[in-house]
């Protein structure tokens, strides 16, 4: 599969992250989400994938004489195994069969790109929020994953084939990898801090504007057409 993807100060309201064109152009230093933060989850996933690939190139890579064909490890009969793969395009395969001049120097610059575009915008959410906070690392940690791979490869390794069998036929999902689900589950956590943000921003007024003291060319208040009251006895 391979895709290359608040409390605030006291008496003021947090910033929210919806999109990119939402979030603050600027943070003061103490309400920015924690750098180190991000380097750490980043720096884990990232590790995980890349040992989990180096697992699956050490075992799986090549052929298996007694199957006479690829090298499979059965984790859940008829449902999940892990069998390697080269991928040189994208998600699902995609440019896969583009000239390698094309499509390793696209795919670079792509991952390449995410990255920075990543870093960008943590450095613009707010320590609280804790899902962006999370969704934008582990997609960090898993397009670096991915990005080393095609650097030293110039494809990536995929090894992670989940599919089901019904009448004698399997239909598989795309194999992925590690840096795969760390992505699939940034984005995810990353949609959910966007809704949850649209949601408790401040709905517009039913009359469409805020109310305001009338000025001199507005009209005054409606005049009355009940009769005055009598005027009291003379005493």
């Amino acid at each position: 599969m391979s895709s290359d993807g608040p409390h605030a100060p006291h008496g003021l309201q947090a910033p929210r992250a919806s999109t990119a064109a939402h979030l603050p152009d600027e943070l003061p230093p103490g309400e920015r989400a924690s750098l180190t933060f991000m380097a750490i989850v980043a720096f884990v996933s990232c590790a995980a994938d890349l040992a989990t690939k180096a697992w699956a190139h050490a075992h799986l890579a090549g052929f298996d004489a007694k199957r006479s064909g690829a090298k499979v490890f059965t984790v859940i009969p008829n449902h999940l195994d892990f069998i390697f793969a080269q991928n040189p395009g994208g998600a699902w395969s995609f440019l896969r069969s583009l000239p390698d001049g094309l499509r390793r120097p696209f795919f670079l610059f792509v991952s390449a790109a995410a990255t920075v575009f990543i870093v960008s915008i943590y450095r613009r959410v707010h320590r609280d929020q804790t899902a962006m906070k999370w969704g934008l690392s582990l997609a960090l940690g898993g397009a670096m994953g991915n990005l080393v791979d095609r650097i030293r490869y110039g494809w990536v390794i995929d090894f992670i084939d989940v599919y089901v069998s019904r009448g004698g036929q399997e239909f598989h999902w795309p194999t992925f990898n590690v840096a795969d689900i760390a992505i699939v589950a940034g984005v995810i956590l990353m949609s959910s801090d966007m809704i949850a943000s649209a949601r408790s921003a401040p709905a517009p007024d039913a009359g469409g504007g805020s109310a305001r003291p009338p000025t001199d060319g507005d009209a005054g208040p409606p005049l009355s057409t009940e009769a005055p009251p009598p005027a009291p006895p003379a005493s």
